[in-house]
């Protein structure tokens, strides 16, 4: 067995396990398809402040999906079911939070081809975290390419969202 075949199966074990976190109780039922794209992509490391990068300018891209919401370098956002419109808060943290990053908000955020309301929240690593329409936006750590929507209905609870900021559930 090949070394990359090996850290290629702890990948995958280790994010099977970590989409598990971000899952509603129940009674162990599955909830939904899994993971879109086979669960490929590493979970962030245990010491990452889960601070993403990207560029938070939003932007619209077309996809197989149809038109969704992409960040300024073309990451796509998401959409969590177990959060609540317009509370003002995240419910994404600890596992959850390293698989599903918030999206860094700001005042001064670039908005083109976006029709739903862009604001900020505090999310619930301190730091500002981008809305849609009420909704806090995340990224999704299996999207290594621009474009990428793997986190499409993992679990029937993540979902990417229209320039209006609603959520695609096909």
């Amino acid at each position: 067995m090949t070394s990359k075949y090996r850290v290629g199966l702890a990948a995958i074990a280790v994010a099977l396990l970590g989409l598990t976190a971000c899952s509603p109780g129940g009674d162990g039922t599955p909830t939904g398809e899994g993971t879109s794209g086979g669960g490929y992509g590493a979970p962030a490391s245990p010491d990452d402040s889960n601070a993403v990068t990207g560029d938070a300018g939003l932007r619209t891209t077309e996809t197989d999906l149809g038109t969704i919401v992409v960040d300024g370098d073309g990451m796509t956002l998401y959409q969590f079911d177990s959060d609540e419109q317009g509370s003002g808060t995240s419910t994404c943290e600890g596992q959850c939070a390293r698989n599903w990053p918030a999206v860094p908000g700001g005042e001064d955020t670039e908005v083109d081809g976006i029709t739903g309301q862009v604001d900020t929240i505090t999310g619930t690593n301190g730091e500002p975290q981008l809305t849609l329409n009420g909704w806090p936006m995340y990224y999704y750590v299996a999207d290594e390419n621009p474009g990428d929507t793997n986190g499409q209905g993992v679990n029937d609870i993540w979902w990417v969202v229209t320039p209006g900021g609603e959520p695609i559930r096909d």
